[in-house]
């Protein structure tokens, strides 16, 4: 333990020389960096938050030496894309941030700086800190497909509409996304990202499998399905759509009726853990005490009798 403590804050006083070299350094963007920062407004933000970018910078270089094998990085790739988060530098942030998290609750453990030092505990909250990252990406992950589901029934709709008026495919999903770009901002980037990429060349089987892909829905695999087979077939694409519609709002209020149905068995636990002890005592709670006021002190009497 008297080794330990030097090597820690031998560690822990490199990073902070580190935060503060990279803070003091002056980095220049490429021409392409720069033209990227002023088409996203990120340049902006930039300079709004000098100190966050300073920390995303010192983050995201900390997580390009962690050793990461490709097949865990590509599952975390996908969970990035999935949760909104497409920048080249979003994997090693998320790396660095998870070893951050890991070190700094192993060393607010295992040091005295907090608490009594405890190597087990300090073991315990890193693997806690590792892991804890992880979950939150794919709760935000969740999070933005339940978004996007919600939106697919209006999306199809507005579709349906620019199809039937004399709108291309193409134009189609073009119109959909820049409607729905204020009520639904997820749904509008994916299908935004599906015009630039038929825009670039890429072929339009290619660019609906990719958006399956990126948003991990099953409702929108179903879509980009059936949309496949139709420009295959040469059937009509706004029949296809109407019928997908109403499919999908059919399987919207199955969702539904199911949540519901399971509402009363989720709500045992709460009552029978939560509520019903709370019950107890209100309502039997005063008679067991004036049991205990009369029938003890009559039991006394009649021991010493």
């Amino acid at each position: 333990m008297s080794l330990l403590l030097p090597v820690l804050a031998f560690v822990f006083a490199s990073l902070i020389v580190a935060a503060l070299g990279i803070r003091f350094a002056t980095a220049r963007g490429t021409v392409i960096d720069r033209r990227l920062a002023e088409v996203t407004g990120s340049d902006e933000r930039e300079k709004r938050e000098p100190r966050f970018v300073v920390v995303k910078e010192a983050v995201r270089k900390f997580g390009t030496k962690v050793p990461v094998s490709p097949s865990e990085m590509g599952k975390v790739r996908l969970r990035l894309v999935q949760a909104g988060y497409r920048g080249a530098e979003a994997i090693p942030i998320f790396y660095g941030t998870r070893m951050a998290i890991a070190i700094g609750a192993f060393v607010l453990f295992a040091t005295p700086l907090l608490v009594r030092p405890n190597v087990a505990v300090g073991l315990g909250g890193s693997l806690l800190g590792y892991i804890v990252p992880g979950m939150a990406l794919a709760r935000m992950a969740k999070k933005r497909q339940h978004k996007m589901q919600l939106a697919l029934a209006d999306a199809l709709d507005l579709m349906v509409v620019s199809v039937e008026a004399g709108l291309g495919l193409d134009q189609a999903i073009m119109r959909v996304a820049d409607e729905l770009s204020f009520a639904y901002p997820d749904l509008s980037d994916e299908l935004k990202l599906v015009n630039i990429e038929l825009r670039a060349g890429k072929a339009r089987t290619e660019a609906l499998r990719n958006l399956a892909d990126r948003t991990g829905l099953e409702d929108i695999a179903s879509l980009t399905t059936m949309l496949i087979q139709t420009d295959k077939f040469g059937t009509s694409v706004a029949q296809s759509l109407r019928v997908h519609s109403d499919t999908l709002r059919t399987k919207r209020r199955q969702r539904a009726e199911e949540a519901a149905a399971k509402t009363g068995v989720k709500m045992v636990f709460p009552l029978v853990f939560c509520i019903f002890p709370a019950i107890w005592v209100v309502t039997i709670g005063p008679a067991a005490i004036k049991f205990v006021q009369v029938l003890f002190p009559l039991a006394d009497n009649i021991k010493r009798h």
